[in-house]
């Protein structure tokens, strides 16, 4: 039995490392942090001042997102690459949240003053040239990661020696919208007769007559560009092409990337084909 003499209460352990004390019984039950003695007579529970160290560490990982069964994994770990690996999922975690809950504020704006923010986002119709392009077609968790493919296909280009000769983009070969497991092609337009070596295929796009949204910004406003798309087809009454083929399928041009300029100064165009 450790000595008590130099124990804390476990209101005063509550104090000094503000975590409550029905969440200090909590860990407890769950071997996360146990008490340096619990009187067998009354059960009270006192702790030491070295636990602290754990107590703090055990609040900022709960602050952060990690349930109790996680927490106690990783006060093991400290210290070791497994701590920081988790740790840097995490923040990716965090990090894909809140640029989830800013989509869902600007939505929120947009629902509340309907009016606003029109001039980032202009509907058009016009025809896109046929194109020759290279393309890598892959399943991607959800349409956020499409980056995933573009880590792949950058450096398939540099190693066949393929020179895009024009804005990059993604045709969506999926029929309907889907959460999960996103079916996309990747593609640069390339000079005629370029030779690409699998997984790279190379297709040859004809010209098509298109309704454009020209979206300045945020990639968050992609779902908002295809709302005003759907919008001009049922004013003008026109119809989307349904033919089945590549060329059929809708897309998006990457005008301004990333590596060009910060978010407010993308500029990409969602393409429908027209029957």
């Amino acid at each position: 039995m450790a000595e008590t003499w130099n124990l804390m209460t476990i209101g005063r352990f509550s104090s000094l490392s503000r975590l409550s004390v029905r969440m200090l019984r909590h860990y407890d039950a769950h071997g996360v942090l146990v008490p340096a003695d619990i009187d067998p007579a009354s059960g009270y529970r006192r702790y030491s001042v070295d636990q602290l160290v754990d107590a703090i560490d055990i609040r900022n990982l709960r602050d952060v997102g990690f349930g109790v069964s996680a927490i106690g994994a990783l006060l093991a770990a400290r210290g070791t690459p497994a701590w920081l690996h988790a740790l840097r999922l995490q923040r990716e975690s965090l990090v894909e949240e809140q640029r989830a809950a800013q989509g869902r504020v600007t939505l929120i704006n947009r629902l509340l003053e309907p009016g606003d923010n029109t001039m980032s986002i202009t509907i058009h119709r016009t025809t896109i040239p046929a194109m020759t392009v290279v393309a890598l077609r892959g399943t991607v968790p959800t349409y956020a990661d499409e980056h995933l493919l573009w880590d792949r296909m950058l450096p398939l280009l540099d190693t066949g020696s393929i020179t895009p000769l024009g804005p990059c983009g993604v045709i969506e070969h999926d029929e309907q919208f889907t959460e999960r497991d996103v079916d996309l092609s990747i593609f640069f337009p390339v000079a005629p007769g370029t030779p690409a070596a699998s997984p790279l295929e190379v297709h040859e796009l004809p010209e098509r007559d298109c309704l454009v949204a020209r979206v300045e910004g945020s990639y968050g406003q992609i779902t908002e560009a295809h709302d005003r798309i759907g919008a001009r087809l049922i004013a003008d009454g026109l119809s989307v092409g349904s033919d089945g083929t590549l060329a059929g399928k809708a897309f998006n041009r990457y005008l301004v990337t990333p590596s060009e300029a910060d978010e407010d100064g993308l500029l990409t165009e969602v393409c429908v084909p027209l029957a």
